[in-house]
């Protein structure tokens, strides 16, 4: 069969270039120490930023749940799946952007990736009825692949531009949007870029978006949770308001457990359910999980949720002093996620294997996730770490630097 002998070609083609993934399984609860594949590994590797993917409360909260609305929802929340739960989670997740975005509502979907797909694509429609009016989107270089794909996906399907900008350099994106006639302008951006752990400057995009009279999106997975006083991400931390502002919100990542949420204006919100295909034709997330999750926002705007948003910040502050490295490039990130530059595939994978001899559990990160030539380790530290465990791995990177060197030096 041509397509069998195709597959075969192009998976011995990524074995070839180092490219070709593994599944690893852990039996374990998500924590810094799973268990996998048999043994018991010390994870530097997880979005479990706050540690709460384990938390008692949170596991007796899901129990609960299963027992007052069952196991599954039925059908998508525009048939008969859309519970109470759901709503109240909702009505939480809108409170919580309040401060931020005027008349807020929010909407919550099964993944970070449908919500991407939703938003962008239901946005860049608005335009779709006219033939004589277009709409450009603006993505930035980095953003992650379900913003990518939703861009994509909203430049197949409706009259839409797409350019591509570097949220480094500010100045070429005002020129663009300066001379752009389109009739409605979408920028598209992280909150927190996932591979670089860096953050987007989204209050320098907010006054684009003013200036052009644009709708800015954020992709907050990485910060929601983590960034603000309270953990309400990008936004509280650095405290704008605009009823332009799309904010996505994951909450499989620091709030411990699983799906997404999209934030805006209540128009725009109400817009988005209407056309949004994903959440449309989607069976709506068991019940038991929005009732989970509202239990997850108490931790994280409570005492202990601030408790664990300031061990994160000595974690990566112990990193950011101590970790020295004498030809690999550490990257200047503020945030729970810290890369290390190794370049070659080659070299990634040597570093990793290191890494599991040493009884550590963190993945290569290579092409097409990152630019060729920047494979990298993608460090991540969670509540749940302690500062000796940051050090003991900071002495373990440092020796297998001088060991690889010295291996290539041959």
């Amino acid at each position: 069969m041509h397509a069998l002998k195709k597959a075969q070609a192009r998976l011995a083609a990524l074995e070839q270039n180092l490219l070709k993934r593994s599944l690893r399984t852990s039996a374990s609860p998500c924590t810094p120490h799973p268990t996998v594949d048999g043994l018991t590994l010390k994870a530097f590797c997880s979005n479990d930023y706050l540690g709460f993917a384990n938390h008692p409360d949170l596991i007796t909260a899901l129990t609960e749940g299963a027992k007052l609305y069952g196991a599954g929802s039925g059908a998508s929340h525009l048939i008969s799946g859309h519970s109470i739960a759901h709503a109240k989670l909702e009505e939480a997740l809108a409170s919580l952007q309040a401060p931020f975005i005027p008349h807020s509502r929010a909407l919550f979907f099964c993944t970070g990736y449908l919500a991407n797909l939703s938003a962008i694509t239901a946005l860049a429609s608005l335009e779709n009825e006219s033939a004589s009016s277009s709409t450009t989107i603006y993505s930035g270089k980095l953003n992650h692949a379900s913003l990518i794909d939703g861009v994509r996906l909203a430049t197949a399907q409706t009259k839409t531009n797409t350019v591509i900008f570097d949220h480094h350099v500010l100045l070429d994106l005002e020129r663009k949007l300066s001379s752009d006639t389109a009739a409605l302008k979408l920028i598209v951006t992280d909150g927190v870029f996932s591979m670089d752990g860096d953050l987007a400057p989204v209050t320098e995009l907010l006054a684009l978006a003013e200036r052009y009279d644009a709708l800015l999106i954020v992709d907050d997975a990485h910060g929601f949770g983590v960034l603000g006083e309270n953990g309400c991400g990008i936004l509280e931390a650095l405290q704008l308001h605009s009823e332009r502002l799309i904010y996505i919100g994951t909450l499989g990542k620091a709030a411990g457990i699983s799906g997404a949420f999209i934030c805006g204006e209540s128009t725009l919100i109400e817009y988005i359910l209407q056309k949004a295909r994903p959440y449309i034709y989607s069976t709506a997330t068991p019940p038991a999980i929005a009732h989970a999750l509202l239990r997850s926002l108490q931790l994280i705007t409570s005492a202990e949720g601030k408790q664990r948003r300031q061990q994160l910040g000595h974690l990566i502050a112990t990193w950011q002093t101590d970790m020295v490295f004498s030809c690999w490039q550490k990257m200047p990130s503020s945030t729970a996620i810290q890369p290390i530059i190794l370049g070659e595939n080659k070299t990634a994978l040597a570093v990793t294997q290191h890494l599991a001899d040493a009884g550590y559990w963190i993945p290569a990160i290579r092409p097409p996730t990152v630019p060729a030539g920047s494979a990298r380790l993608r460090v991540t530290f969670s509540a749940s770490h302690t500062i000796a465990e940051v050090r003991e791995l900071i002495s373990t990177l440092q020796q297998i630097e001088v060991t690889v060197l010295a291996s290539n030096a041959q």
